[in-house]
């Protein structure tokens, strides 16, 4: 009896040793990284900066894999079928963890049941802009134009159901505004037609927005962040403006498939931050256009839910749906 139990206990520890050692080797192989978005936007390019110093640091390839479509549904159910091992990350957003179920009546994927948030790498703060040549010079002068003939102004949007479309629903709540919604397919081509005077205003990031607001094309009159950016320092907040609940960013974390154990989370979650805290990788995303967060995987996972609660009743205070 007593060498059984002797042989038990040392078979336990050769379990513990080895899964112990697994540990400490993660990772020992390359990581496959899916970007739910093509290669060139702001999404993809905060994935490469991370990705570049999060490779050397850890002595891997981390290897980047654009998955377009879907309303990025299509990579979070490939990511959420992957082996749960930590080497298959996803960079998701918060259409593809707080919006989409709200949205869409079916998903093929679920969020909170398949998916494990690991780190928030970044905020895209919201700005509002309008052509350089509209006449508008503030966002309170906006908002009266607005007011004075509702639904006489139009706005654009980087697509339906996108962090654009839905900051500037939630200022058309807050200001009591009607304006109608013309969807494009990307920041690129709305920001095109704003410029040109074909549509009066949209809600942009820094980051696809930054040429134009610096190039004098557009007007950039409110942030939806609780402090002005340090990139445009002259303007205002819509708290500043009365309007303290018209917050909204795009925020670019990391994901994993959900039984991907605790060890190898933490573990990526620690080499995620450090690579993006450091110097060169933050000045990289603060230049572009992105606040640097890297947080722990409870506080993404607190800051998901705050945000699932908030959105979901916009969106079905107003029915917005993809369907």
């Amino acid at each position: 009896m007593k060498k059984h139990f002797l042989r038990c206990i040392a078979a336990l520890s050769l379990v513990v040793a080895a899964a112990s050692a697994g540990a400490q080797t993660y990772p020992a192989k390359p990581i496959r990284w899916i970007v739910p978005y093509a290669a060139g936007g702001g999404s993809d390019f905060l994935a490469r900066t991370v990705a570049q110093t999060l490779s050397t640091q850890v002595g891997q390839p981390v290897l980047v894999d654009n998955k377009p479509g879907g309303n990025t549904a299509l990579a979070a159910a490939e990511t959420a079928r992957a082996p749960a091992d930590g080497y298959t990350v996803l960079s998701a957003d918060n259409g593809t963890l707080v919006f989409n179920p709200a949205l869409y009546k079916s998903l093929s994927y679920n969020p909170t049941k398949d998916l494990t948030p690991v780190t928030l790498m970044g905020k895209f703060p919201m700005i509002l802009v309008v052509g350089a040549n509209s006449g508008i010079a503030s966002a309170r002068d906006f908002i009266a134009k607005a007011k004075a003939k509702p639904g006489d102004l139009s706005y654009a949007s980087a697509g339906a159901g996108s962090p654009h479309h839905l900051a500037m629903e939630l200022l058309k709540v807050e200001a009591g505004l009607f304006m109608v919604h013309v969807p494009y397919r990307g920041a690129a081509p709305a920001l095109a037609d704003v410029v040109g005077g074909q549509l009066p205003a949209m809600m942009v990031d820094l980051a696809a927005g930054a040429g134009f607001i610096k190039g004098g094309k557009v007007r950039a009159l409110a942030v939806a962040n609780p402090t002005r950016l340090p990139q445009l320092p002259d303007v205002p907040t819509f708290a500043e403006l009365g309007y303290k609940n018209v917050e909204a960013a795009a925020l670019v974390g990391v994901v994993v498939p959900s039984a991907t154990p605790a060890e190898a989370v933490n573990t990526l979650n620690r080499q995620l931050v450090a690579a993006i805290n450091e110097p060169s990788v933050r000045t990289r995303m603060i230049d572009f256009g992105v606040e640097p967060v890297a947080n722990t995987p409870a506080q993404y996972a607190a800051l998901l839910k705050s945000e699932t609660v908030r959105w979901h009743k916009l969106i079905r205070d107003l029915k917005i749906t993809l369907d």
